[in-house]
């Protein structure tokens, strides 16, 4: 289960309360009031496209990302393009309200730290998008036959998220691209450009159309997926074997495949998932051995658990590996090698930490 962390997490926001929002298709609704939580390469990324396709939009952000956003925009390189918006936000989530749209682009463990801060944004209406990696807070809701609308400790520790973006209000997005902070307010696009949005729950399908629009009006090469679990769950497979092991132990993805013994963990783990997800429904197109091909075919790369160690930032071990070994432990399903690999990971992030706290 997922432990308590200790560090905490406190938002800021660049203030413009002036700013008029786009009209909505929705019936008895005037405005459409937008916010992106989260301004690192992934949400600045959808928050600065939103707003140079005209659509207005907050962003909550912190540290050196929302000084230099508040002093000189932020600013997106894509290949030989380079833009620089301003973005529009109030100075806090509590001044902004209730919105209609909300994307959450954090990670996991930032999200559980954050939540209870975020709750000023969502009303009875609210529509929530989650952009993030691994499992989210609210995967089994109205899904997982006989497990479903469980909670996960793992991403969602005390009901702490849940509490504050409701699960039934809910939507997800797959993230197919590569985007990373090239520095303070920069954020540099790399390949891709897909988002796959699909509904939570069948109540909110016509919610999730509408995020598609504008997302696709943002740029986005943007498709549907029902039930949307079932895409997360198969770009989790990848991630859930190569973000742990690379951060353990420093390889790139290339040299943990061409490693026999690595390479028998990888399997090992994804053999497992594949069962975890068939308890739950979810049925995988591929095999092992044909995922593990695209992920060869990216050469010698870093993977963001990686990435994060080297920087010496906290990892996402719930939810890459934690919340997927909750789910086995829920529906029954062996999962040794995956546990195994959980563990290391943890006590990788709880160093870390440590490490942190001494500086």
């Amino acid at each position: 289960m997922a432990r308590a962390r200790t560090c905490s997490t406190r938002w800021s926001v660049v203030s413009s309360a002036s700013t008029p929002h786009i009209r909505s298709n929705r019936l008895n609704t005037p405005t459409q009031k937008i916010t992106v939580v989260g301004g690192g390469a992934i949400g600045g990324l959808i928050a600065a496209r939103l707003a140079r396709a005209g659509i207005a939009v907050n962003l909550l952000a912190r540290g050196a990302q929302l000084e230099a956003i508040r002093r000189d925009g932020l600013t997106v390189i894509e290949g030989d393009t380079r833009y620089t918006q301003a973005i529009n936000a109030t100075s806090d989530a509590a001044s902004l309200g209730a919105q209609d749209l909300v994307f959450i682009c954090l990670k996991g463990q930032a999200l559980a730290q954050s939540a209870a801060s975020l709750a000023a944004l969502v009303g009875p209406h609210t529509h929530i998008v989650s952009a993030m990696n691994g499992v989210p807070w609210w995967f089994l809701h109205g899904f997982g036959g006989t497990h479903a609308n469980g909670r996960l400790e793992a991403v969602d520790p005390g009901g702490v998220v849940s509490a504050a973006l409701p699960p039934a209000q809910a939507s997800g997005c797959v993230v197919h691209l590569s985007s990373s902070i090239a520095g303070p307010g920069v954020i540099r696009k790399g390949g891709g450009n897909h988002l796959i949005v699909g509904e939570g729950s069948a109540a909110m399908a016509a919610r999730a159309q509408e995020a598609r629009d504008l997302l696709s009006k943002a740029g986005f090469e943007v498709t549907k997926a029902e039930p949307i679990q079932a895409d997360i769950w198969a770009k989790l497979w990848g991630n859930m074997t190569m973000n742990p092991i690379s951060a353990l132990t420093r390889s790139t993805a290339d040299v943990i495949l061409d490693d026999p013994l690595t390479a028998q963990l990888v399997s090992a783990v994804m053999a497992e998932a594949r069962a975890i997800g068939e308890a739950l429904g979810i049925r995988l197109a591929m095999t092992i051995e044909e995922r593990n091909a695209i992920t060869r075919k990216l050469g010698a790369f870093k993977t963001s658990m990686l990435q994060d160690v080297e920087a010496g930032r906290s990892l996402e071990v719930e939810a890459l590996v934690g919340a997927p070994y909750e789910l086995a432990q829920r529906v029954g399903v062996a999962a040794p090698s995956l546990g195994m690999l959980y563990g290391l990971a943890r006590q990788l992030d709880s160093n870390l930490e440590a490490a942190r706290q001494t500086r």
